[in-house]
């Protein structure tokens, strides 16, 4: 059992830092999202690693909510700009996707863990956890650069297409007026808001009180 742990322990982290890495060299949309999705599994086996199956089911659980959200807003931008999926054809959407841009940075801030969002509650538990487990330091640091790795291109991604001139094609059509593309993605904006402590609620019967020393429990937002 220990080989088997240490193994998938060995595996899961590269999975998250690889993953990371390239994420941040990439200019397809939907390959970003992906290969996030991909550093989440991750994050999950990573948990299962440790021998915290609820923690991983939960961040599975949580996880699945915004990550379809982003999905879906990635889906109305390469709809709105014209069916191309390169973010360096994009930029300054936030003008034509004013809503769209609100509800994919909430996904996109839950995805790095911000307190109070889905992704914190679940991320945050595993990641404390995780300190608490005795395989050493370097597993340690690369978990927490694999988590900034995952601010670092949420960021990126934020930067190139909502932030900054616009650098497409003239094709810019009006996707917000259209219900059947808005409805989903509100409706899963406000899921990713809450699911969080409600899942937590659900999923935990017992609250959880974790002693950590102050940097170790401020590490996961200082990274």
């Amino acid at each position: 059992g220990e080989t088997c742990s240490a193994l998938l322990l060995f595996i899961s982290v590269m999975t998250m830092f690889m993953s990371g890495v390239v994420a941040i060299f990439e200019y397809d949309l939907k390959k970003i999202i992906a290969l996030s999705t991909l550093s989440q599994l991750g994050m999950m086996m990573f948990s299962i690693s440790l021998g915290l199956f609820e923690l991983a089911f939960f961040h599975l659980l949580t996880h699945a909510l915004f990550k379809a959200l982003l999905f879906l807003c990635a889906g109305i931008l390469i709809h709105g700009v014209g069916n191309t999926q390169d973010i360096r054809s994009f930029g300054g959407l936030s003008l034509n996707f004013p809503l769209v841009t609100v509800c994919m940075n909430l996904a996109n801030l839950s995805l790095c863990g911000v307190p109070f969002l889905a992704g914190f509650y679940s991320k945050d538990l595993i990641v404390e956890l995780a300190c608490q487990y005795s395989w050493g330091v370097f597993i340690l640091c690369m978990m927490f650069i694999c988590l900034s790795l995952t601010v670092l291109y949420s960021v990126r991604l934020t930067y190139l297409s909502f932030v900054g001139v616009y650098s497409g094609g003239p094709s810019i059509s009006v996707c917000e007026s259209d219900h059947s593309l808005i409805g989903p993605v509100v409706i899963l904006s406000f899921v990713s808001l809450i699911s969080g402590p409600i899942l937590s609620w659900l999923s935990f019967p017992s609250p959880v009180l974790i002693f950590l020393p102050v940097f170790l429990k401020w590490a996961a937002l200082l990274f």
